[in-house]
């Protein structure tokens, strides 16, 4: 034990001198206060809550093209057998020609 204790003395000479630990372990975020970085990152949310929303009624509001029915292909909708249900399609429109 004396000899460990020797050599560890050795070893702190030849390094310059004895190491004092830090008292305390310093962290990144220990850099900033909490409560003001806190206070930050809720001021950042509402100003993008307000952003988004405000962006959100703009696009709403405008008005959007309206484009006409493509023309009737009589290819688009080939049907060699009826339907169960009927001839149209089930979640297409109903067309009946009186």
């Amino acid at each position: 034990m004396a000899t460990a204790m020797a050599r560890s003395a050795v070893r702190t000479a030849l390094r310059g001198g004895p190491r004092t630990p830090a008292s305390k372990r310093t962290f990144a975020s220990s850099a900033h206060d909490d409560a003001k970085e806190t206070a930050k990152w809720e001021k950042i949310t509402y100003a993008g809550i307000v952003t988004c929303t405000v962006l959100a009624i703009y696009n709403l509001s405008r008005g959007h093209a309206h484009f006409d029915e493509p023309p009737p292909y009589p290819y688009l909708h080939v049907r060699n057998k009826e339907f169960p249900w009927g001839p149209d399609g089930l979640f297409e429109r109903k067309h009946h020609h009186h």
